[in-house]
């Protein structure tokens, strides 16, 4: 019998694969084309905020909006994302939202307002919200157990390109260009990964019949559990955004939206538990390595991206760095972890169990988030680099154990969901990072302002300042110390969290 083509052995051992003939790491890199746009628009905008705002009128707080609201409308779209795809079909799924994601980066880089850009951001968080669980439930089906450390490797390696070119790119075009240019650039990306997608990706078989038993079934979206995973989450991110603008609990805004937030979610959490077609599975949660892994994503999110929005804004604000400089600080980084990338995907599961790369990496990014929290004003531009470097260079030991681990005891019909969800937490983690560091660097700056002030006298200007100029050098220092209070909480937090890692169940032998 003549042997048949490595295309069809794969499709015949993995039905739900999408590779068709074709080699699957070349999807692979195709699959994570559309993603790294996504990423590396995110990471422009943080070194390009003062800009946006700047441009539009707004003021530092509000143009956290730019960030956030396309957080937020992630966390609206992800839950849904897996039964999107199975009633769209999931090739045409991916295909729509690259092409929403890249027509609205157009929208935002014309934008002329705030309103304007944050609804050209919410489009574009609709869009992109179903591109990484798309991606990677394709990746975990096209490839066996013992393979997806180093195709999660592979997909990593191409998303963390992202921060490494996105910030420097993003602050030479925002500082020779305008800002504009950070969004348009996301166009030529869009359509090359639509070209591929169109050419390359395939339906499965298996797919299509399940999509059309679907449909004969009759479609049954879950649209209270729709409203309240909106209703939830939208009155969290306000709640995390106004907070400190509106006075905190003193405010009855901020005390409703507490409360809406409170009873969403548990209404939610009973809701979906008993839907039998839920937008938000939570019956996955019973799976450990998929509950352990969604809360280390969770963290991860918290981490990775608060400290992403405060090293720029530290550095512009505070250490006189143009938009470009900034990038590069967060560049170093980027290129740390691309080095790293290949060796955590090697030795996950083959030399060291997940759980102890996971726990040892949490280790890791608290001690140089709180050294962080020992800097000088005099900070030099390779210290500050390198401090970067220190504190995302373990990140790939968490990225791909939990890639690679969530997955252990999923059955593959929820592959698609569980990516869903996954996400979801990591963006929510990212958006609750994102406000709090806001909100703590203004308390923070208040109450450094008020212990400083309190050692202020008029006998001041007898030392050659005067009184303005010291007032100035008060609200400077408070500011500065307040960076190195949020530095300290979040670093923290990494060394509280990672005994909880140890929980996780190792690999199968076969997939070791």
């Amino acid at each position: 019998m003549n042997a048949l083509p490595p295309g069809q052995m794969a499709a015949l051992a993995l039905p739900r694969s999408p590779v068709g003939p074709y080699n699957p790491w070349m999807i692979a890199c195709m699959l994570s084309l559309a993603p790294f746009m996504e990423v590396l628009d995110t990471t422009i905008a943080n070194v390009s905020l003062t800009h946006i705002a700047g441009s539009l009128g707004a003021g530092q707080s509000e143009s956290t909006w730019v960030l956030t609201s396309y957080l937020v409308s992630n966390s609206i779209i992800l839950p849904i994302s897996g039964w999107l795809a199975q009633v769209i079909g999931r090739k045409r799924f991916y295909q729509i939202c690259v092409a929403m994601f890249t027509a609205s980066s157009v929208l935002c880089a014309f934008s002329s307002s705030l309103g304007m850009i944050i609804f050209a951001r919410i489009l574009q968080g609709l869009g992109g919200g179903g591109l990484q669980p798309a991606a990677q439930s394709m990746l975990a089906d096209s490839f066996p157990q013992e393979k997806r450390a180093q195709v999660f490797a592979l997909f990593g390696f191409t998303i963390i390109v992202a921060p490494a070119t996105g910030p420097v790119v993003g602050g030479w075009l925002t500082d020779n260009l305008s800002w504009h240019w950070i969004f348009l650039i996301n166009l030529p990306i869009g359509l090359i990964a639509m070209t591929l997608i169109w050419i390359f990706i395939s339906e499965p078989a298996l797919l299509i019949k399940e999509r059309r038993e679907l449909l004969a079934r009759g479609l049954k979206l879950d649209y209270f559990g729709l409203f309240l995973v909106a209703a939830g989450f939208a009155a969290l991110q306000i709640f995390l955004d106004k907070f400190e603008l509106d006075d905190g609990f003193s405010s009855p805004f901020i005390i409703g939206l507490c409360a809406i937030f409170v009873v969403c979610l548990s209404t939610l959490v009973v809701w979906e538990w008993q839907h039998p077609q839920p937008v938000m599975n939570f019956r996955l949660f019973k799976i450990r390595n998929f509950a352990i892994c969604s809360g280390v994503m969770f963290f991860v999110g918290f981490l990775f991206l608060s400290s992403t929005q405060l090293l720029p804004q530290l550095s512009q604000t505070l250490l006189g760095y143009d938009s470009e400089s900034a990038g590069i600080t967060l560049a170093c980084g980027g290129l740390a972890t691309i080095c790293v990338m290949p060796i955590a995907g090697i030795v996950t599961g083959r030399f060291i169990q997940p759980r102890y790369l996971m726990a040892g990496a949490l280790v890791v990014i608290g001690i140089s988030l709180l050294y962080g929290s020992q800097i000088a004003p005099d900070i030099s531009f390779d210290q500050l680099s390198w401090l970067r470097v220190f504190q995302v260079v373990a990140i790939p030991f968490i990225f791909i154990p939990v890639s690679a681990s969530s997955y252990i005891g999923m059955p593959p019909q929820s592959n698609g969901e569980a990516a869903a969800l996954i996400n979801q937490m990591r963006n929510i983690g990212g958006s609750i990072g994102i406000s709090f560091v806001t909100t703590m660097l203004a308390w923070r700056t208040q109450f450094h302002h008020a212990r400083f002030a309190e050692s202020i006298t008029p006998y001041g200007s007898l030392h050659g300042m005067s009184m303005a100029g010291i007032a100035s050098l008060v609200q400077t220092q408070a500011e500065f110390v307040s960076y190195l209070d949020v530095f300290r909480v979040i670093g923290l937090t990494a060394l509280v969290i990672w005994p909880v890692v140890l929980c996780l169940r190792p690999p199968p032998r076969r997939a070791a």
